[in-house]
């Protein structure tokens, strides 16, 4: 596998490197100074040479044009380890947490619940209107979770992720997502609560700013008093203090660390069924 790397990372590269270390397979990174992707080499004769040294790609990058010229170009699959639009590796591993918290395998050892178990299951996200926020509007309503989301004004969701999102729960018969600048209003009732970075990595000149917009969307106890008494918390990582607080972050409600397990697993199963498509293919 080449894992192309333009924005660092702690567990996707980890927890690719080592999951498929536990497959038999080798992942090869390349970092944005160990490739000339973009710079003296077009993405496209990129995706064409690393298609015939590897059996699949995964690339972490910025804009999401990136991921869809390198699906366009490679003769090889393409996994999307995270784009300015979406980060499906992370929303598979939060939807296998909520799995094993809210649908937990029968104690005689049979298979686990379908994960459609989850439907009825409210997910609500206080934060940015980001890449994670808009992998939990591509996923979660498929399977019947009820999504609601907080975002201060200016900082939506993209309308046509939004849009989609609508349609997907309408055909799927689940709860339409709510869409709010109140995080209280969001979190009602909520079985879960997830939040992200408010400063991404290219943002950082915005930091000031977006501390100050953020005001009141710090996940505490206090603010879910109107969840459900046994909700439980999620975050991608890496965290800081003004997004969620100590309590929550290191509490008996947080499946953090879980999660970020679950990023080995998942990365895993998305890479088998990647190379087992493209052998069939």
């Amino acid at each position: 596998m080449s894992m192309i790397f333009q924005k660092r990372s702690t567990r996707t590269r980890v927890s690719t490197e080592t999951g498929i270390a536990r497959l038999g397979g080798h992942a090869l990174f390349l970092g944005s100074e160990d490739i000339q992707l973009g710079a003296n080499e077009s993405l496209q004769d990129t995706a064409r040479v690393l298609g015939r040294f590897n059996d699949v790609i995964l690339a972490r990058v910025y804009g999401h044009e990136v991921i869809e010229g390198l699906t366009e170009h490679s003769p090889v699959p393409v996994i999307n380890a995270l784009s300015d639009k979406y980060h499906p590796l992370q929303i598979l591993a939060d939807l296998q947490t909520l799995q094993e918290t809210f649908c937990p395998p029968p104690a005689d050892g049979s298979a686990p619940p379908a994960a459609d178990g989850l439907s009825g299951v409210k997910v609500a996200w206080v934060g940015d209107g980001n890449n994670i926020a808009h992998s939990i509007l591509a996923g979660m309503p498929r399977l019947g979770v009820q999504v609601a989301v907080a975002t201060p004004k200016g900082y939506e969701c993209d309308s046509d992720v939004a849009a989609r999102a609508i349609a997907v729960a309408e055909a799927a018969g689940a709860p339409v997502p709510l869409f709010t600048t109140d995080p209280v209003e969001a979190v009602r009732g909520a079985d879960v609560i997830v939040t992200d970075t408010w400063v991404s990595m290219g943002q950082e000149e915005e930091k000031a700013r977006r501390l100050k917009q953020f005001s009141g969307y710090q996940v505490t106890e206090q603010l879910g008093a109107g969840a459900k008494p046994g909700w439980k918390f999620l975050h991608c990582l890496p965290r800081k203090p003004e997004e969620v607080s100590d309590e929550v972050f290191y509490g008996e409600r947080s499946l953090v660390w879980d999660e970020a397990e679950n990023r080995m697993w998942t990365v895993m199963a998305v890479a088998l069924a990647q190379l087992e498509g493209g052998m069939r293919g």
